[in-house]
């Protein structure tokens, strides 16, 4: 998504902070890609485990809030809510159909589409601004405000299946486990890994904060910071005091306080994660240097760089295998993200940081360019991508 600079910028300028912090997570997310790669598990009682994984729970809630910011953003340059609605409802469908062929193709390379496709974040992404499109019309700060009501209020979406006739819940639960875990069985062959609840509420959050991001420069500071500080510290206020008493040989309290609930995403877990990153706007938009410059151009180009990063994994995960075993067992990721490989064969996290460092690098230059033609023909496909 496209998104401008605050009043007295010039119209089409963009925000440099939404660039660098989400060019950030997007640094991050390429880390736990290869984890899964390498077939090291997600997190653990291992503190180098654990934060390895950890670091990666900003990627999904930024990616989602950035995409209902960067649609109010660029709704302001459109001829009006229509025509924003219309580019939502079909760059969502486009993310859909990307997520069930290419980025599916891209994760296992196999064609087997009949027995595994997966849910994952661009099909949650995707979804969500064909929900979004549904909202715009409404002032954004009533669109932020019913996004905060299906965060906070999302266990209600487990029980609607249950307030159905029964012919009415067979219709309607194998759908309704896309939208929230209600106890019913999805359509066979598709692996949910996000729901649509509370995605959509980050997003419609999301659509609400770019209201924000075009006040004055001083006010959009000091407004960021309060609500990102203060989500920080009500994640710790109330995560600290439900956490349970400890076991024997339970993880540190540190450990256990961050382990919050990711699929579905919990409220406290969305405040541990949006928290910081809305906090660190206003120390993005100080950034300078080639390093913020880095950030930047990725942030400019999440979807290429999406795409891109795990053709780019996968490939080097397989150099990596065919090296250390003199086969690149395909079938160990036949079903990426969930992959298996014997323990014996797992790698070490310097292997891991090695690779994702030499990926990252990689990946700039591809990304450098793809920006700069999105540049220069702004009104092309290149947008939805």
């Amino acid at each position: 998504m496209s998104s401008f600079g605050p009043p007295g910028v010039k119209p089409g300028a963009r925000i440099s902070s939404i660039d660098i912090v989400r060019g950030a997570v997007m640094v991050l997310m390429a880390i736990d890609h290869v984890r899964v790669y390498s077939g090291l598990p997600a997190g653990g009682p291992a503190p180098a485990i654990f934060f390895t994984r950890w670091v990666t729970h900003f990627c999904a809630p930024v990616f989602a809030l950035f995409a209902g910011t960067g649609a109010y953003l660029y709704g302001r340059k459109l001829a009006g809510t229509g025509a924003l609605a219309r580019f939502l409802l079909g760059r969502g469908l486009l993310l859909v159909l990307l997520e069930m062929t290419v980025i599916r193709l891209e994760w296992t390379f196999n064609f087997d589409y009949r027995n595994f496709a997966l849910a994952g974040v661009i099909w949650m992404l995707g979804w969500s601004m064909v929900l979004l499109a549904g909202l715009v019309r409404l002032p954004a700060w009533l669109a932020g405000v019913i996004g905060l009501a299906i965060i906070f209020l999302q266990k209600v979406f487990a029980y609607v299946p249950r307030l159905l006739l029964p012919h009415a819940r067979d219709l309607v639960g194998p759908f309704w486990e896309y939208v929230y875990p209600s106890g019913g069985k999805a359509w066979p062959g598709i692996a949910i890994l996000y729901v649509l609840v509370p995605w959509i509420g980050v997003m419609a959050a999301g659509y609400g904060l770019g209201a924000i991001l075009l006040r004055e420069r001083g006010e959009r500071r000091r407004l960021c910071l309060g609500i990102g500080l203060s989500a920080t510290a009500l994640f710790l206020v109330i995560g600290s005091l439900s956490l349970a008493p400890a076991a024997a040989g339970a993880p540190p309290m540190l450990l256990r306080l961050l382990n919050q609930q990711k699929y579905p995403a919990s409220p406290l877990f969305l405040l541990m994660t949006l928290g910081p990153a809305i906090a660190c706007l206003p120390l993005a938009e100080r950034a300078r240097g080639w390093f913020a410059r880095v950030l930047a151009t990725f942030g400019r180009v999440p979807m290429f760089y999406y795409l891109l990063h795990i053709l780019a994994i996968h490939i080097a995960a397989l150099v990596v295998t065919f090296m250390r075993t003199g086969s690149i067992h395909p079938e160990w990721y036949a079903t990426a993200p969930f992959t298996w490989m014997p323990a014996p064969q797992r790698w070490s996290l310097p292997l891991l940081y090695l690779v994702w460092a030499i990926v990252v690098a990689m990946l700039y230059f591809p990304c450098r360019w793809f920006a700069g033609q999105k540049d220069l023909r702004r009104d092309s496909w290149r947008r939805y991508i």
